[in-house]
């Protein structure tokens, strides 16, 4: 499977922006799927993951109420809407394909396939 993620950019605090991750070259529909970002010198950190139906999802603390994951089986799109932004969501974003139970989904290990990464820049 290969991820294409997109929508990244620059966008002020209190911003919106919405991430795209199309999948090709597999069946979509049969993963799980999630976000994860990574700054500079730290380590990988889990945003949120959702199920192949879409039926379940979590989302990471730091990000709660503010972004919001999602898919759309039949265009074999992932999506994340980022709200409420703010500078410390500033890194890139990278999505990735797993058929582990919820238990893992926070784990990066779990996921087989990653796509390469969108900026996402928030600054006045």
């Amino acid at each position: 499977v290969q991820l294409q993620a997109s929508g990244g950019g620059l966008e002020q605090p209190g911003g919106s922006l919405r991430l795209s991750c199309v999948a090709s070259g597999g069946t979509f529909s049969t993963y799980n799927m999630g976000w994860f970002r990574q700054a500079p010198g730290k380590e990988r950190e889990f945003v949120a993951a959702i199920s192949r139906n879409g039926g379940s999802k979590i989302t990471e603390d730091s990000v709660k109420g503010r972004f919001i994951i999602s898919r759309e089986n039949t265009r074999n799109t992932l999506y994340l809407q980022m709200n409420s932004l703010k500078p410390e969501d500033t890194t890139v974003y990278s999505c990735a394909a797993s058929r582990a139970v919820m238990s893992a989904w926070r784990n990066e290990d779990v996921y087989y396939y990653w796509g390469q990464g969108t900026q996402v820049t928030v600054s006045s």
